[in-house]
């Protein structure tokens, strides 16, 4: 018999936290008085700091910081009543939560967290709710925690093969419970959910990902909870990208940009003529006579594998167009074929809105290409806020300009090296008022995409196509993020004066400022 979390008992569970030689250790442990903080302790633990790592449920509770060998709530009880008498709180109080991913309703954006509360989960480990929850115990001392202000440690779970139970706990500090109510669960039975959103001034989470946003991904949209839009696109992509928002009350969608998968033109621009074509029948497969390929530096960007994978970022990708006389089904045509992955817009509590993907997308994969409206970077109004410009910067990637990192690629005989203009971007894609999903991605300081210049229609790098590409292999349920690419102190109001912007990316590796 082993034990899962929120005091539901499992057979067989590989993930289990403890075995039975643990507890009586502990049991052992806790009368001698060999446990560090035997009372319980509202806030911070001293010499234990935000990305301390635990192996066991039984370190854990030998240290203090989560006292429940089976509970994922740990909570003071009515005899602390009276040590705590001059704080006024309404006992019991929770001090502590470990989120595993054992519950199908928990739902965690790493800064934002809806938790649900225990009791009436399987007792065979299968995650699914088989009767109604009580308000009562941790569920009651939750609700109290947010009545009486009461900070609560965060913990979460992850497997790993390192330790010996198949999970390591990483404590990510403390957050304020904000809400509470009850609602049917995925189940059809009544949980109890809580908010918990972590309180300011901490250091970044290290946690660099959350492996369970959701116990498991939504089989269709209909079980998306917070659901205030079907699907954003309006029916243009290959799969409806619905949005949820479970951070607002009430909650309302996104607002204010009509959808469009492909780049507008501005009215006093024009696209350069089409690009001369392959002459590859069927398919492009030999690199040494396919026109395209020799743009590449002889050689195809993309392998076949899983649909069209990019091999490594480049300076450039040219990819057949359609003077191409290859079919549409053609490798080196990977990035037009638009979505491939089922994407969920959703509300976070610092950033704003952000995308994440339902399925696993392998590294190299394209996930989507950033549209709006092509412009002259010069005819940008500064005066307007505007948050959705994205400026075409490939060739001032390729000379290595303002820090960028040089990628691969000899491009010598399209675009002249030496040219004053090229030290900024001359033209850029405004989305602020015509866009994509890809205008919703947030910016990390360790981001899980990458940006990629293509070009098919025509040869002016200054105004290529923007496409976003996994650079590792994304699990589901992981935000898609990628780097803003801003110089720190780059960005000038227009009083002349520096614009500063905090970054809540949460990677360990975080620069602090946006710009």
């Amino acid at each position: 018999m082993v034990v899962s979390d929120r005091g539901a008992v499992a057979k067989g569970d590989v993930a289990a936290d403890e075995n039975f030689g643990d507890q009586v250790s502990l049991l052992a442990m806790k009368s001698n008085g060999s446990i560090l903080y035997p009372e319980k302790r509202i806030g911070h633990l001293p010499g234990i700091g935000v990305g301390d790592q635990f192996f066991s449920r039984a370190e854990m509770v030998v240290l203090g910081i989560h006292s429940h060998w089976l509970n994922g709530i740990d909570y003071m009880g009515e005899k602390y009543a009276k040590l705590l008498q001059s704080l006024s709180y309404t006992f019991p109080v929770a001090v502590c939560v470990v989120l595993s991913g054992i519950y199908e309703d928990d739902l965690d954006n790493s800064e934002d967290v809806i938790y649900t509360g225990q009791g009436g989960n399987d007792l065979l480990g299968r995650r699914h709710q088989i009767q109604d929850q009580k308000m009562e115990r941790g569920n009651l001392a939750l609700k109290n925690s947010m009545i009486c202000t009461v900070p609560v440690r965060v913990i979460r779970g992850h497997e790993s093969t390192n330790s010996y139970c198949g999970k390591v706990y990483t404590y990510d500090g403390l957050y304020k419970v904000v809400k509470y109510w009850a609602e049917k669960g995925v189940s059809g039975f009544t949980v109890f959910k809580y908010r918990l959103c972590r309180l300011e001034g901490q250091p970044t989470l290290t946690t660099n990902q959350v492996y369970f946003s959701r116990a498991q991904v939504p089989s269709s949209i209909s079980e998306l909870r917070g659901l205030v839009c079907d699907d954003i696109s309006a029916g243009q992509e290959n799969f409806p990208i619905p949005a949820t928002n479970v951070v607002d009350g009430p909650p309302f969608g996104p607002s204010g940009f009509v959808y469009s998968k492909s780049t507008k033109l501005a009215k006093n621009l024009k696209l350069p003529s089409v690009a001369c074509g392959c002459k590859c029948k069927g398919e492009c497969v030999d690199p040494r006579s396919c026109s395209c390929a020799r743009l590449n530096g002889n050689d195809f960007p993309y392998v076949r594998k899983d649909g069209g994978r990019l091999v490594e970022a480049k300076a450039v990708v040219f990819e057949c167009g359609p003077h191409c006389e290859c079919r549409s089904t053609c490798v080196n045509r990977t990035s037009q074929n638009g979505l491939r992955y089922r994407l969920e817009v959703y509300r976070t509590t610092k950033k704003g809105w952000a995308v994440r993907s339902w399925d696993t997308i392998p590294s190299g994969a394209p996930v989507c290409e950033y549209t709006g409206i092509l412009t002259k970077t010069e005819d940008i109004d500064s005066v307007v806020e505007n948050n959705y410009i994205f400026d075409i910067d490939c060739l001032q990637t390729i000379k290595g300009l303002d820090g960028r990192e040089r990628r691969p690629g000899d491009l010598s005989s399209l675009i002249d090296l030496d040219e004053k203009k090229s030290e900024a971007p001359e033209y850029c894609i405004d989305a602020g008022s015509i866009g994509s999903v890809a205008r919703f991605i947030n910016h990390s300081c360790s981001p899980n995409l990458f940006v990629q210049c293509v070009l098919s229609q025509h040869q002016d790098i200054k105004m290529a196509k923007i496409m976003l590409f996994a650079a590792d292999n994304i699990p589901p349920l992981q935000e898609l993020t990628y780097d803003y690419g801003y110089v720190l102190d780059s960005v000038v109001g227009v009083d002349g004066t520096l614009k500063k912007l905090r970054c809540f990316c949460g990677s360990s590796d975080c620069r602090k400022w946006l710009h």
